[in-house]
C-alpha cells in the first residue's frame, strides 16, 4: 500500500457524491494493492436479518441492492461479525465450503477469497469481501486490508444513515 493510495482515497472520502465517490476509490485503491477479481461491500442489517451488497466491482454477477440472509450459525457471521476478525478462504474447496453461491464465484474466476470486517464503536457494520484466484489471500495482506476497512466506516455509517438503521 503505497501513500498515494491513501491520498487518493482519502481525496475521494472528502469528495461529494458519498458513499459512491468513496466506495468506488476504495475499489480502486483495493485493486492496486491488494488485488481481487470481484469487490463488493455487504452492510449488515441485523432487524431484517440480511447482509444487503451496496457495492459490487462486477455488478452483471452480483448486483447493487442484493442480499443475503444472515447466517448466524456460519463461520463468516461468527469470525467477521462476532469477533471482528477477517476470514480468509485460501482455495477452491475453501470457497465451495464456505460460500453457497460458489458455483457463480468459481465462474468468474475466484477461488480464494477475504472477507473483512468493517467495525466502529466495537460492532461490526458490515465487510469488505475481496475475491480472486487460488492462494491469493493470507496472513500477509491483513495489515493493509485492516488500513482499508478502518478507511469504509465513513461510507457505511452515511449508508446506514440513510436507510434509517
Amino acid at each position: 500500500m503505497s501513500m498515494h493510495d491513501l491520498v487518493n482515497l482519502a481525496a475521494a472520502l472528502a469528495a461529494p457524491g458519498q458513499p459512491g465517490t468513496g466506495l468506488v476509490a476504495l475499489d480502486a485503491a483495493l485493486a492496486t494493492t491488494v488485488g481481487h477479481r470481484l469487490f463488493t461491500v455487504l452492510v449488515l442489517d441485523e432487524a431484517r436479518g440480511v447482509n444487503r451488497r451496496f457495492y459490487s466491482s462486477r455488478p452483471e454477477a452480483y448486483p447493487v441492492a442484493g442480499e443475503k440472509p444472515i447466517r448466524r450459525d456460519s463461520e463468516l457471521y461468527r469470525l467477521v461479525v462476532q469477533q471482528g476478525v477477517p476470514r480468509v478462504c485460501r482455495d477452491r474447496q475453501d470457497v465451495v465450503r464456505a460460500f453457497p453461491d460458489h458455483d457463480l464465484i468459481l465462474s468468474l474466476g475466484c477461488e480464494s477469497a477475504v472477507n473483512v470486517p468493517v467495525r466502529w464503536d466495537g460492532r461490526t457494520l458490515g465487510a469488505l469481501n475481496l475475491l480472486h484466484e487460488a492462494g491469493h489471500y493470507g496472513e500477509a495482506q491483513l495489515p493493509a486490508l485492516s488500513v482499508f476497512a478502518a478507511l469504509a466506516v465513513a461510507p457505511i455509517l452515511r449508508i446506514l444513515g440513510e436507510h434509517g438503521r
